[in-house]
Formats: structure tokens, sequence, C-alpha cells
């Protein structure tokens, strides 16, 4: 119960090798280690391993951030895909407008386009804006911080912007609803089996979607649904792990690098162990 304070540091090992980690934590008397009721986890192989290994009678729960990231990524991978393709639609109407111009001038006229209204000699390609003044490139450039959020926390002008950038691109408004709907169900206070039903139903979501990177992610879900679902227990994540290595991150910033690694690793001990 350190939570990231004094109390919580157990063993330093250096390396991610499972064999010298699982070396290190077999020095914890046997008594202590089968004393553990439960390990938070990521989707490591290797983790997974020294777990079962170490403390074998610990219930196994896979952290909820970690596939509520996997899946924003998945998120941000479509939005970007459209953006690429946006830009290279961009620079192709951007060449036929240069060649448009420079056949006119060559043929010296008629200076109209195609609704028959006079340009100038000169004119320059400006690409269609929508309603909110945006190009469609640069919607889907400024669209990256409100698809990381929930639609609770949008501003005015977000609101804006993710309806015109669900109605351009559909896909982005799906990829977008089966990421907060997964949050939605590690949010909801539930049992381990309504949880495994509102998950089995969010499968068939990611199925109808098609989408190589959510099916990805499902597949590798469903293969640990049951360390998934031991969230559901305890409500039990990474989150005290995760701060006590961003404050390791930021005592090492610090001193401005390590130079006696050996000191350093003392501190730690005082300050965690």
């Amino acid at each position: 119960n350190a939570h990231g304070r004094k109390g919580c540091l157990i063993a330093v090992v250096k390396g991610t090798k499972a064999k010298d980690v699982i070396k290190a934590l077999m020095k914890i008397p046997e008594a202590l280690r089968m004393s553990v009721e439960e390990v938070t986890l990521d989707f490591s192989e290797s983790m997974h391993n020294i777990v079962e290994k170490c403390f074998p009678k610990a219930m196994r729960t896979l952290d909820r951030f970690h596939h509520q990231q996997f899946c924003l990524e998945a998120l941000q991978e479509v939005r970007r895909e459209y953006r690429r393709e946006q830009m290279t639609l961009d620079a192709h109407a951007r060449e036929e407008h240069r060649l448009m111009m420079r056949q006119l001038q060559e043929n010296d006229g008629p200076f109209v386009d195609e609704e028959g209204n006079a340009i100038r000699r000169n004119a320059r390609y400006y690409p269609e804006r929508l309603e909110n003044g945006e190009t469609r490139a640069e919607l889907l450039a400024r669209s990256k911080g409100l698809l990381m959020m929930s639609p609770e926390k949008w501003t005015d002008t977000q609101k804006e912007r993710a309806e015109i950038l669900f109605r351009e691109f559909p896909d982005i408004k799906t990829a977008f609803s089966l990421t907060h709907s997964l949050r939605m169900i590690f949010s909801q206070r539930c049992t381990k089996e309504q949880g495994a039903v509102s998950l089995h139903s969010w499968y068939s979501k990611v199925g109808e979607f098609g989408n190589k990177a959510f099916n990805d992610i499902a597949a590798a879900m469903y293969d640990r649904e049951d360390e998934i679902l031991n969230y559901f227990v305890n409500r039990s994540t990474n989150a005290s792990a995760e701060s006590l290595n961003a404050k390791i991150k930021h005592f090492r910033a610090q001193l401005r690098g390590i130079i006696d690694r050996k000191f350093f690793l003392f501190r730690l001990m005082k300050i965690y162990a």
C-alpha cells in the first residue's frame, strides 16, 4: 500500500531479461512470495513469465491503461492515414492547378474557372475550406488532441471540429467510438462476468469495423482475456508503478545524469525501499 512512496521498492534489477529478474526475486523467502495475492502487469511476455514463476499463487491483472493506450494509438493511426491521403490529394490538386495556369498562359486564355468566373493570370491554388475555416488537412492535423479526450471534456471549438471531422471521415468516428466505449467498459463498476459480456460485445463491434490495427488489439485482448477481466475484482492498475518510474526519471533529471551509479541506487533505496 505504499503507492509510489517509501516502502514501495523491493528490488532493482539490471536489464529486462526474465531469468535475471527471476534469479533476484527468488532470493525473497518462499513464504513471502506465496503470500502475494495480486500482481498488475502489462502485455510483456517476460513480465508474465516472471510473475508466473515467482508468484504462482498471485492473481495476474493486466493494466487497463495499456490496452486503452493501444486503442488510442490505433485511432491516431487511422487519423494519420487520412491526413497522408489528404496531403497527397492536395499536392495533386496544386500540381493540376499549376499545369492549368501554364496551359492558359500558353494558349492566351480564356482565364476563367470551371464555373465561368474570371481568374488572374498568376492565381494561386487555394484548397477548399470547411465551415469552421479549416482545410481538410488542417482539420485532421488539429484533431489529434480532441481524439485523446472524452467528449464531455471538449471545448465548444473542439465540439464543432469533432462534428465536422466525424461527418467528413466516418471511419475516424467509428474508431473513436470503439476507443471511447472500451474506456467506458473499464470505468463502470461491475462484476467480472458483466465485464466479460461488455468486452465480447466490443469484440463484435471491432469485427464489424474491420480495421487491422483494432483487430490485432482485440485478438491480443482475447488471448489474455481472463487477466484483463481480473481488473474488475479489485480494480487494480499499474498506476503506482508508473508513478514511481516517473519519480525516478525526474530524480535522475535533477542530477543532470548519473556518474556514480552505486550511490544513485543507494539513494533510491534510502528514499523508496
